[in-house]
């Protein structure tokens, strides 16, 4: 009777300091385990190995319970910031248990558990003071260092994640790919060889199209037998935020996949958790093949902390969640094994509070990110010279004549666009040995325009190769590829494409190195044949020149060359930004100029140029951010890019003829943009034409002359853009796009203010 008055006043006592239901249903029940009579039984019988990791996963679960605890309490008093919590599906430690630490992990928002056991599992490592940093935003947070609330942490293989729903899967299938692609080709990888990806989400996300989209390129990938270790790890607690889950449903949509092994477990129950995880890590490590490992949990104290259930839930459904608390079945495991006492275990769990407790006392004391640059460091680190030095970098002349068959691009006269970049990414396929080249139909066919032409057949298929036709799918390869140390360059066949999968650049590439302080990359260079003007092959979707969607995410390098004389170095910059500075960069290929031999009359060969031999590289580099100017014209400046480019030399030699000296400005990076070459220009000139081959509303042009105006410019400014509208079929296109002779008549008008009004 002492022990059961014990435990009772214990329950009591922390009572009336924490009225949390959720806390106080643990106390309840473990209270009454006091006078329940222990039975007797095989499944009450646990050897000391299996003891002692039930007592690991208890604490680990017990932690990520106070830290929700604590999490609302902080936010009540505007001390901390983000509380979707983990409650209910604490049971996902035993999945780390089955893991080891250094198998990379792309985690759910509901993960405190896993994250507390797989921090466990490194010596020195603290992860309830890193989740207490994350939580109230302190700068000495270790993965993102006060930027979100995120799990994270370099020294524990767990690459932090946006809240975009389902972002991260797209990523985890490309890093379990290259896992295996870095073995084989010999490169350094931050994974061991035998390295398994473990990926967890929730049912509500398996019905988002990237999900469904990341799943079936795990399957399509392992349907052709080849290797994929990747633990796909579904938290189904039937809602999302209020919407339920159909009843069985994650079960019927995945357990008969093609090449997806199918596992389930009780998420409630922590020891068959850990019993189904072991058997399928063993799977996937053993057969690197995928697997989906099903977890029915329950989700405990709402979505988020802001989140009243009652308003959509009933009191009853609630309840019946309660009664699966994962925490209590763990507790009565214990008890009822003989491990601990009703007391002893409460202790345990108050102890842990305590821990919870001092350390956020301590951490919400710390200093905060206090000005700008120290939070904006992390997006875009630019080491302008050592980008300098590694575009320079070329194989060496015998491999060089190995791989162009003994004829070098040097050696071959003017090339056009096309030729120029198949020979660049030749180069840089043959000097940096982790570079591969994939998209939809760049192996066998070499792109859609011949750009990839020859790829495959010198690198073979390990190198350069076809994904399957989901931009997601190429984008989160790349995602997966740079973030294991290989270099990807990937393609989308066009401009209209990438926005089916845009936020795979904006919700992950762009944010990870701002997530993880840079102790986290994804170098990453994405092709992309762009812009209008396709003659025969038209429509929107072939004649897309939106990039407004681009320019706006924080970091990104926009490369846009206008032809061969500054693809191939412009390339070679991209390469090396991404190789020393972790650069996500988007290579935009005017599709119009790919195989344009000819300027202004037919056999002036004026679209083509040489290709520059290695020992040129150094003289010939294109910096991020530096423009190109034609001419030295003082009258009048023509800003423009791509498409744009050809079309104002056209003009400025017509305007020429009758004594307007105009100087032509290729911006070649749409972001940055070059700043100090367009001031020179306008300085130079007193007056700008910005040629904008993008639409009038969110073009690139808006961008330039705020630029301007920001810098002071204060000269006649003026602009000609496409219209605000998508591009039609045939001819009409030339009714909305850019025409030669809308810049011209553009120009002379402002060239005529200059002589009109003498300004």
């Amino acid at each position: 009777m002492v022990r059961v008055a014990t435990v009772r006043a214990r329950a009591t006592t922390v009572q009336s300091l924490d009225t949390d239901p959720v806390d106080q249903h643990f106390r309840d029940r473990v209270a009454e385990l006091a006078t329940t009579p222990v039975p007797a039984g095989p499944v009450d019988r646990l050897d000391a190995d299996t003891a002692r990791e039930l007592l690991e996963l208890f604490d680990a679960a017990a932690g990520s319970r106070h830290l929700d605890l604590v999490a609302r309490d902080l936010r009540a008093r505007d001390e901390a910031f983000y509380t979707i919590g983990s409650a209910g599906h604490e049971a996902n430690a035993a999945v780390a248990a089955a893991l080891r630490p250094t198998d990379p992990a792309l985690l759910h928002y509901r993960s405190g558990g896993f994250y507390l056991r797989r921090a466990g599992q490194v010596a020195g490592h603290d992860g309830i003071r890193d989740v207490l940093l994350g939580l109230v935003a302190a700068a000495a947070e270790p993965i993102a260092g006060g930027r979100h609330k995120v799990f994270g942490h370099a020294d524990l293989a767990v690459i932090p994640q946006t809240s975009t729903i389902a972002s991260h899967l797209p990523r985890a299938v490309g890093v379990a790919l290259t896992v295996e692609r870095s073995r084989k080709l010999g490169v350094a990888s931050p994974w061991p060889s035998d390295a398994i990806t473990v990926c967890s989400f929730g049912d509500a996300s398996v019905n988002h199209s990237t999900a469904a989209g990341a799943i079936n390129t795990a399957c399509h990938i392992a349907y052709q037998g080849l290797p994929l270790p990747l633990l796909l790890v579904c938290e189904d607690n039937r809602l999302g935020i209020s919407v339920p889950t159909p009843a069985g449903w994650v079960r019927a949509a995945y357990q008969a996949r093609p090449g997806l092994r199918y596992l389930a477990a009780d998420g409630s129950d922590v020891l068959d958790v850990l019993a189904v995880a072991r058997e399928a890590v063993a799977y996937v490590r053993g057969r690197r093949r995928p697997a989906f490992l099903h977890l029915t949990t329950v989700r405990l104290m709402g979505h988020a902390g802001s989140d009243a259930e009652a308003g959509y839930r009933s009191s009853t459904a609630i309840a019946a969640d309660l009664a699966r608390d994962p925490l209590v079945h763990a507790a009565k495991r214990l008890v009822q094994a003989g491990v601990l006492d009703p007391a002893g275990l409460l202790a345990r769990y108050d102890a842990v509070r305590a821990r919870v407790d001092a350390t956020a006392a301590e951490v919400v004391r710390l200093p905060k990110l206090a000005d700008a640059p120290t939070i904006m460091a992390p997006i875009a680190p630019r080491r302008p010279a050592a980008v300098a030095d590694r575009a320079a970098v070329a194989a060496d002349h015998h491999r060089r004549l190995g791989i162009f068959g003994g004829r070098l691009p040097e050696d071959e006269g003017p090339l056009t666009l096309a030729q120029s970049i198949n020979r660049a990414l030749h180069d840089v396929l043959a000097a940096t040995p982790g570079a591969l080249v994939f998209g939809q139909d760049v192996a066998a066919k070499g792109g859609v325009y011949g750009v990839t032409r020859g790829l495959q057949r010198r690198f073979g298929a390990g190198r350069v190769f076809d994904t399957l036709l989901d931009e997601q799918a190429v984008l989160g390869l790349a995602l997966g590829a740079g973030v294991s140390g290989l270099l990807p360059i990937a393609e989308i066949q066009y401009l209209a494409y990438l926005h089916n999968a845009e936020d795979q650049i904006r919700g992950e590439a762009a944010t990870l190195q701002f997530f993880s302080q840079g102790r986290y990359r994804n170098p990453m260079v994405v092709r992309v044949p762009a812009y209008g003007y396709q003659r025969g092959f038209g429509g929107h979707f072939h004649n897309d020149s939106s990039v407004a969607v681009l320019r706006d995410v924080p970091g990104l390098i926009i490369a846009s060359p206008s032809g061969p004389a500054d693809a191939p170095a412009m390339l070679r910059t991209c390469v090396a930004a991404a190789l020393v500075d972790g650069s996500v960069c988007v290579f935009l290929e005017p599709i119009a100029r790919y195989h344009e031999r000819d300027l202004s009359t037919p056999g002036d060969g004026a679209c083509c140029a040489p290709y520059d031999a290695p020992a040129r590289w150094v003289e010939r580099h294109v910096p991020v951010g530096r423009a190109r100017t034609w001419g030295d014209g003082g009258d009048l400046a023509l800003v423009t890019f791509g498409n744009g480019v050809p079309m104002a030399l056209s003009v400025a030699a017509r305007l020429a003829a009758d004594g307007i000296a105009a100087r032509v400005v290729d911006l070649r990076w749409l972001a940055p943009l070059p700043l100090d070459d367009l001031l020179d220009a306008a300085h130079a000139t007193g007056r700008v034409l910005v040629v904008d081959e993008t639409r009038r509303t969110g073009g690139v042009a808006e961008g330039v002359m705020a630029a301007l105006l920001d810098a002071g410019f204060r000269g006649p400014l003026a602009r000609v853009a496409a219209e605000d509208s998508f591009v039609p079929l045939g001819a009409a296109a030339l009714h909305v796009l850019v025409a030669s002779d809308r810049v011209e008549l553009a120009a002379r008008e402002l060239a005529d203010r200059r002589r009109t009004h003498g300004d």
